[in-house]
């Protein structure tokens, strides 16, 4: 059975755990090159270590998507390993949990730099490679929070404008070969999942006493591997026909 990645290259930051190494790990057992990155050399290492050991061909790069060069220096060292890149994740993220009331100027700054401004330019860099070949796939990772946002102020609005920039990005590229894409992670089994649950994230579990009643906590959480197969199928020729979409994987607890 042909793998549905075979001979491609995909770039996947935030790739050192939970989704964005579900992600990464899959794409290479279907025959993907892949790309990680991540700001902790350590986690890199290993995620890289894990997927070779599988016989799978990967490279770390340590970048933090504030950073405004990281694109252009992630994408060179992806060339010159492997010629090119087909597949964008744009997976790279933090949550917070700060109520509006509470949250300063510095701090939502911060956070569109990391999880808005950070993909928006990864983005811009996938596109002008892949505009001259007319061929490739851009896959952003939201949230639920994007259309429900229980958590923090400014983390939900950073997931507001990912899917709205997905699909203007899709708009732009209607008509080419050139797909651009969301998956919206409902609670996923990762530590950033667990932190929100015990209400350890920065912010603490003050939004919590206001979004559990948007929550149906009796369904089960997701796991890292059930986003890895929705960008699979985005990432992959089963997804060739769709654009400009925001693909919600949560098992039911946000419909």
């Amino acid at each position: 059975m042909k793998q549905l990645l075979s001979g491609k290259t995909a770039v996947i930051t935030g790739a050192s755990k939970g989704i964005g190494f579900a992600i990464a790990e899959l794409f290479s057992e279907e025959g993907a090159n892949v790309v990680l990155t991540a700001r902790g050399k350590d986690g890199l290492d290993k995620a890289v270590d894990a997927i070779e050991a599988k016989g799978g061909k990967a490279i770390g790069v340590v970048a933090d998507s504030a950073d405004r060069d990281a694109p252009a220096k992630v994408f060179k060292q992806a060339i010159d390993a492997f010629g090119q890149i087909d597949i964008m994740v744009n997976n790279a993220g933090v949550g917070e949990m700060y109520a509006v009331e509470k949250t300063t100027d510095d701090h939502f700054d911060d956070i569109m730099q990391i999880n808005l401004a950070g993909p928006f330019r990864y983005c811009r860099e996938a596109i002008n490679h892949m505009m001259p070949r007319n061929e490739g796939r851009i896959i952003n990772v939201s949230s639920v929070n994007g259309t429900k946002p229980i958590c923090g102020v400014a983390y939900t609005t950073t997931k507001g404008g990912i899917n709205t920039m997905t699909l203007n990005i899709a708009i732009r590229l209607s008509g080419t070969n050139i797909r651009c894409n969301a998956i919206a992670p409902g609670v996923t089994d990762t530590d950033a999942a667990r932190a929100w649950a015990a209400g350890e994230q920065e912010g603490g579990g003050e939004m919590l006493e206001f979004s559990d009643k948007y929550t149906n906590t009796t369904v089960p959480s997701t796991e890292p591997i059930d986003q890895a197969y929705a960008a699979l199928y985005l990432a992959s020729d089963m997804g060739r026909a769709v654009t400009g979409q925001v693909i919600q994987v949560d098992n039911g607890q946000f419909l």
